[in-house]
């Protein structure tokens, strides 16, 4: 467990029941609020439309039923809410407006996503 993640609130983004799941329960432990899981673009702007300002952070699985989540990025983006990518992709399949972006691989390592979950004061 780590205080740099004890009392954010994640949104979780995720379209995998079991995986977004897991998500959960591992953030909870760390005592994380979790806004979500949703597993839809739609479903996780309207989330970031409500939620922005109290927001500390994203986890995003970039394939989301065949969509793709850089919208949910960009307006996380422009509203200065920092994410990670939770994704089986390579960083080559990744766009190059994103290459910056954390990115943690499927299956996800917790020692990993506790290093790379980007949090906002």
């Amino acid at each position: 467990m780590t205080d740099r993640l004890r009392g954010r609130r994640l949104l979780v983004v995720e379209d995998e029941y079991a995986i977004a799941t897991e998500l959960v329960c591992w953030l909870e432990d760390e005592g994380v609020e979790v806004v979500g899981p949703v597993g839809t673009v739609d479903e996780a702007l309207a989330l970031v439309a409500r939620e922005a300002q109290h927001l500390h952070g994203a986890m995003l699985d970039i394939n989301l039923h065949d969509q793709l989540v850089y919208p949910v990025a960009d307006a996380l983006s422009d509203v200065g809410v920092p994410f990670v990518f939770t994704t089986g992709y390579s960083a080559s399949a990744i766009p190059p407006a994103y290459a910056d972006v954390p990115r943690c691989m499927k299956p996800l390592d917790g020692a990993q996503l506790r290093r790379l979950i980007p949090v906002r004061e």
